[in-house]
């Protein structure tokens, strides 16, 4: 099969894909497959962040919540705004995609939905660590709660953009 004049030959292009991924799949059974992996992303973290802002939306009926210092008490209204925003995040994908259905557009939602994905992830690295200090600061005292909301944001921070950079650089023998 030849390429078009000045154009590539997407059937080797098509090979090449097939011999990196392992896959053989048409580029929209890719596309369709790489939808489907993010719409299990996203459900998954959706509902993560819905039980943490949940968990949040019941704090201010607890006796001890009047007692809260100035300090948290903000701190607790910005993680609710936090935790409602990346619910937002977590929802854009599904208007995207209400928005754009039936326009065959699937590779440009599949590359904004990943890009949202990292936002999604940004949000819910700052929320428990957040969280973290909330609560830390509430039950010891706000030097503790600063060190471990601290190692907590590290931690997080190398699980969700350390750790799979790696992975991505160093493919199994």
């Amino acid at each position: 099969m030849s390429a078009p004049s000045g154009g590539v030959d997407p059937a080797a292009v098509q090979s090449t894909e097939d011999a990196r991924t392992g896959r053989d799949e048409t580029a929209e059974e890719r596309r369709d497959r790489n939808w489907a992996d993010l719409l299990q992303e996203l459900r998954v973290t959706q509902t993560g962040v819905q039980l943490i802002a949940g968990f949040l939306l019941t704090l201010p009926f607890t006796d001890k919540f009047g007692q809260i210092s100035t300090f948290d008490r903000r701190l607790y209204l910005g993680l609710v705004l936090l935790a409602g925003l990346v619910i937002g995040l977590t929802l854009a994908p599904i208007a995207i995609h209400r928005r754009l259905f039936g326009r065959q557009v699937k590779e440009r939602l599949v590359v904004s939905a990943h890009r949202i994905m990292h936002g999604v992830l940004a949000g819910i690295v700052m929320l428990i660590s957040g969280i973290t200090l909330l609560i830390f600061d509430i039950v010891t005292e706000r030097t503790l709660a600063l060190t471990v909301a601290t190692v907590m944001l590290l931690a997080l921070t190398g699980l969700v953009v350390i750790l799979p950079a790696y992975v991505a650089r160093h493919r199994p023998e």
